[in-house]
């Protein structure tokens, strides 16, 4: 009798603890967190003003490597890009690190329902322009937060996690 009692109390326990698991999931899955790294492209050559769609110069290809040894330790679900040379060759070594394929975002429509619910729950990195990064970090904290980024300025790093309806932000500069 004594061990019938405790198999039945066994039973009940782990009928208790599965349910109680899948309650906690459910409720993971609202509150998943998602965290986005943001960066504006290295530093691109200049010395055609003509060209819309410039490279990066050799200081801009030290610093695309310099993100790629920063990101090193960072586990990134997805690396997402505007489509000009310079965002390119500032995502790539990250991306050939990580062995990822870098996809391409149009920054007019940058934090849209679709991309939310793509990257929910992941951790990204976002390479985009002076003008295009503080806009992206804006529209996913909701507010006007930053302002454009100096022309000169190609360090600064914007790190936004986004859990349930909590929305953090930090900036960095990395040199």
């Amino acid at each position: 009798m004594k061990s019938l009692f405790t198999f039945l109390l066994v039973i009940t326990l782990t009928f208790l603890s599965c349910n109680e698991g899948k309650k906690n999931n459910k409720d993971n899955k609202d509150t998943e967190m998602t965290t986005y790294y943001f960066i504006r492209h290295a530093e691109k050559d200049r010395t055609d003003a003509t060209n819309k769609n410039p490279n990066l110069n050799q200081l801009g290809l030290k610093r695309a490597d310099g993100w790629s040894k920063y990101f090193e330790n960072i586990k990134l679900d997805a690396i997402y890009s505007t489509n000009y040379n310079r965002t390119q060759q500032t995502a790539q070594p990250t991306a050939k690190k990580k062995k990822l394929k870098i996809l391409d975002y149009d920054p007019s429509t940058s934090y849209s329902e679709d991309f939310a619910k793509a990257t929910k729950g992941k951790i990204v990195l976002v390479v985009g322009h002076s003008n295009t990064t503080p806009a992206f970090v804006n529209m996913v904290l909701g507010e006007k937060k930053y302002e454009d980024i100096n022309d000169n300025d190609n360090s600064q790093l914007f790190i936004v996690t986004v859990s349930g309806d909590k929305t953090t932000d930090q900036v960095l500069s990395i040199n």
